[in-house]
């Protein structure tokens, strides 16, 4: 396990859960599910079963600096990598993955959101286990897919072939991103796409050979610290470093144009937590099929299929509202169709258009 690390990003504004999650206090530092524990907290525990506790390192913004020292009690500060500002997820894997090899250049990295939900952790960790071991065995960088139940939507795919690395490693052929329901149900009906769960594992000296292939720019501005890495001189490199570098995924910086991408087909109940129809949907319900975090002091008439979130020193009642989301927080109520959630984020850069930042 020594040779194991885990990259955990957490940068994300989480702007479809406004406004209960808000650019200062987004969704992965919020208990989303009413399980009595955020979803970085859940996060960085499910993957102690993996990796030793110091090797586990969090890729956020500077500015949730303080929400990650509060909700991982016991982590150093020296496994917080801050961002300065946000250039999507290439940049901070560069860098997470430069200063892990200054540590241990025979490491193993897996890279996860900090905001999923993952209902099997017992086959989870066996999933990421026979990952890293693939990974540090052979030239491949490997993605987990997660074999689709329907013809989502709000999902990318990957489709995979029959060429194998071992018996559970399949070589990728094409990404695609969110393609539409007709699309998504060709997808589904062939057997040979799966969702794109967003999960990486990669040797160190892979992750980095790819991107002084595809990503060269990107990767010298981070090697160029490579002295810097774990001494008082990191985070002041890393200000000037990120101002340098261009807004790219990792999806489309390297994982679409390597040759030696892999994914392993999976099955541990998981869920990206996107939206609040994904919230809906794992949430207990009542007879009329109403899921309401937290319930204490919510009354509903006549009311049926609603998504309601509402602080706990509210008083709400409802009479007569079907297939809608209500969320209050922060001196905001949102009242919402489900099938138009889709629009939240557009509600969001209009509320911020006509209000300033005040309420995002």
């Amino acid at each position: 396990m020594k040779n194991h690390y885990v990259l955990i990003m957490a940068g994300g504004i989480g702007s479809r859960f406004w406004p209960l999650s808000r650019t200062s206090h987004p969704k992965q530092f919020i208990d989303i599910l009413g399980t009595g524990k955020t979803l970085i907290q859940q996060t960085f525990e499910r993957f102690l079963n993996i990796v030793p506790k110091e090797n586990i390192f969090i890729l956020t913004n500077e500015n949730y600096i303080n929400l990650v020292i509060d909700q991982l009690p016991g982590i150093d500060q020296s496994q917080i990598l801050a961002e300065p500002i946000m250039r999507n997820t290439a940049p901070c894997i560069a860098y997470g993955s430069h200063k892990i090899r200054r540590i241990n250049p025979d490491a193993a990295i897996v890279v996860s959101p900090s905001d999923h939900l993952i209902l099997d952790p017992e086959e989870f960790t066996r999933c990421i286990k026979k990952s890293l071991d693939t990974a540090l065995n052979n030239d491949c960088l490997i993605t987990l897919g997660i074999k689709p139940s329907r013809p989502d939507t709000g999902y990318g795919y990957i489709q995979y072939n029959n060429s194998k690395i071992g018996e559970d490693f399949f070589k990728v052929k094409t990404f695609t991103e969110k393609p539409n329901l007709e699309i998504a149900k060709t997808f589904v009906q062939s057997g040979d796409f799966l969702w794109n769960a967003g999960i990486f594992v990669w040797s160190v000296k892979n992750i980095l050979n790819s991107f002084e292939a595809h990503l060269p720019e990107m990767n010298d501005i981070f090697k160029e610290g490579e002295n810097m890495y774990n001494t008082t001189k990191e985070s002041e490199f890393v200000q000037s470093a990120f101002s340098q570098c261009t807004n790219i995924s990792i999806d489309y910086g390297i994982m679409e144009k390597a040759d030696n991408v892999y994914v392993l087909p999976a099955e541990f109940g998981w869920s990206d937590l996107g939206t609040w129809a994904s919230i809906y949907d794992l949430s207990e319900k009542d007879y009329v099929g109403n899921a309401v975090i937290p319930s204490e002091r919510v009354i509903m008439y006549d009311s049926s299929n609603c998504m309601v979130n509402v602080s706990k020193d509210k008083l709400l009642v409802l009479q007569g509202l079907h297939d809608f989301i209500v969320v209050e927080e922060n001196n905001t109520i949102l009242i919402c169709p489900r099938d138009k959630e889709q629009e939240i984020k557009q509600i969001v850069a209009d509320v911020k258009q006509r209000f300033g930042t005040e309420f995002i």
